[in-house]
């Protein structure tokens, strides 16, 4: 698999509910990851991101180039709250994006439902032990 998304990193070329997470990865559209994940409405990606602090524009680079794409982005931040900082909230906000962080386990299943209502959602997921 080649680094980062956007690099031919794509494990599945279409959104996918999260159906297990935990052990270092997910599980997703019948397929199994250890590392993070960023997911959007046109895939699933590996995400190099290990840590919240590693959460920075470069790393957010995929999602903005594909925000017409969506209304809610979700940051599942490991396994603590990380607070959005404001730099990175004023990207999503001028793109007309709602931006939410959280622990990974509320992330996913946030996700999960609001992906299941058809809404126009993303997230980055930072994978737990």
């Amino acid at each position: 698999m080649a680094d980062g998304p956007g690099a031919d990193g794509r494990h599945l070329p279409r959104a996918a509910l999260i159906d297990a997470y935990g052990n270092g990865g997910f599980r997703f559209g019948d397929m199994s990851h250890r590392g993070s994940l960023l997911c959007l409405p046109d895939g699933v990606w590996a995400w190099p991101v290990k840590d919240a602090a590693e959460i920075s524009a470069a790393a957010l680079e995929l999602v903005f180039a594909r925000g017409e794409q969506l209304d809610v982005f979700l940051i599942g931040a490991g396994r603590d709250p990380w607070p959005i900082p404001e730099r990175l909230r004023a990207r999503f906000r001028a793109l007309g994006v709602s931006v939410d962080a959280m622990a990974t386990g509320p992330a996913v299943r946030t996700y999960n439902i609001l992906l299941a209502e058809n809404r126009r959602v993303g997230a980055g997921l930072i994978a737990v032990e």
